[in-house]
């Protein structure tokens, strides 16, 4: 007796991976109030703005949250850090940077100087029916490569059209995580009587870029925004001086309002001295044709760090050695004199109160 068996048969070949769907080419020249509606024409912009220039991985599922493996996070310190930050920066695009680069450079540095990683940003945009598209795209490509650049991720993020005249061409909302540095405490209320207080380089650059791109005045004198991302720094002032009090980047209000902040949170006073302040001479002329005070110009690449008198030292080297922190100076110390003032030493030898911002020197700055 025989039995037949049959031939043995060959493995199945795996199926192909799908491929990742083309990004659709918007038609659209401008933004629409359809493109803020939730349908297929608010998907192709996202798609052909947003994921073209984020992702570097085809489509990403279209998940309504960005989620984080909690071990990963939790290698790099003990504790999370979140803030979020508006900007309304009028150009959008101006010397030294774009809204774009604005608001990933500025939502890294309010991480960084909690003593944070930064991680991860989200990004809201309201559009003005009528804006280009290329503009829009613009600043996207600026974000993508200010976050690649700084090793962070945007994740997450939402888009929203208003009718012509309901904003000014577009605003953006970015929101970051970070992890907060083991063993790492700083805070405006910490600083101590004889604590030294420095800056990481020229002061008032941001504030003056942004009038001079306004074209109001016509001045000739080319001047940068200092738009930087500054954890990087900031990892080696904290390596040079563990010790470290306070870290604040002075944006808005300058570098006076925060140093108000610090003395009336830490109950000391401040002496800086107006011969030590670093000023490039072109933002100088500038504040003296318009009446304006570099100490309240707005800066986004800038710091102002506190740190125990013993480490004044290292860590004013670490500064001066980093990209970012080449004109890093002292400008003053923490006293015990008159609680809760800033007092600045003149040029001329005299002493100045330097008070609060009231109001806006400059409006729509960032």
């Amino acid at each position: 007796m025989t039995t037949d068996t049959a031939a043995p048969r060959a493995p199945r070949a795996p199926l192909p991976a799908p491929a990742a769907p083309a990004r659709p080419k918007l038609a659209a020249k401008t933004v629409t109030l359809a493109h803020g509606g939730g349908g297929s024409a608010m998907r192709d912009l996202i798609d052909a703005v947003f994921l073209s220039a984020f992702s570097d991985e085809g489509r990403a599922a279209p998940e309504d949250q960005a989620r984080f493996d909690l071990a990963a996070l939790a290698s790099k310190g003990d504790r999370l850090a979140f803030t979020t930050d508006g900007f309304v920066v009028d150009p959008l695009f101006f010397p030294g940077g774009d809204i774009g680069t604005l608001a990933v450079c500025g939502t890294i540095n309010d991480l960084a100087v909690g003593g944070a990683v930064p991680v991860a940003l989200s990004c809201a945009v309201i559009v003005e029916e009528g804006l280009p598209v290329e503009v829009l795209a613009q600043v996207a490509r600026s974000m993508a490569e200010a976050a690649r650049a700084a090793g962070v991720s945007i994740a997450t993020g939402d888009t929203k059209v208003v009718p012509r005249g309901a904003c000014d061409k577009l605003f953006v909302t970015t929101t970051g995580i970070g992890v907060v540095r083991a063993g790492l405490d700083v805070g405006i209320a910490k600083a101590r009587p004889g604590d030294v207080v420095l800056v990481n380089g020229l002061l008032g650059d941001h504030g003056a870029a942004i009038l001079n791109a306004r074209g109001d005045l016509a001045l000739e004198t080319a001047i940068e925004s200092d738009c930087a991302a500054l954890h990087g720094l900031i990892a080696d002032l904290v390596a040079a001086a563990p010790g470290i009090r306070m870290m604040r980047d002075a944006t808005r209000g300058g570098v006076a309002s925060v140093l108000n902040e610090l003395a009336e949170a830490s109950r000391v006073g401040i002496l800086i001295r107006e011969l030590d302040l670093p000023i490039r001479p072109e933002v100088t002329g500038f504040c003296e044709i318009l009446g304006l005070d570099p100490l309240y110009l707005a800066n986004e690449g800038k710091l102002v760090a506190v740190v125990p008198p013993e480490e004044a030292e290292p860590a004013l080297a670490a500064l001066r050695a980093h990209p970012l922190g080449r004109a890093a100076a002292v400008i003053g110390r923490v006293t015990d004199v008159r609680p809760g003032r800033v007092v600045m030493e003149t040029r001329f030898g005299g002493a100045r109160v330097v008070d609060m911002l009231v109001g806006d020197q400059l409006p729509r700055i960032c």
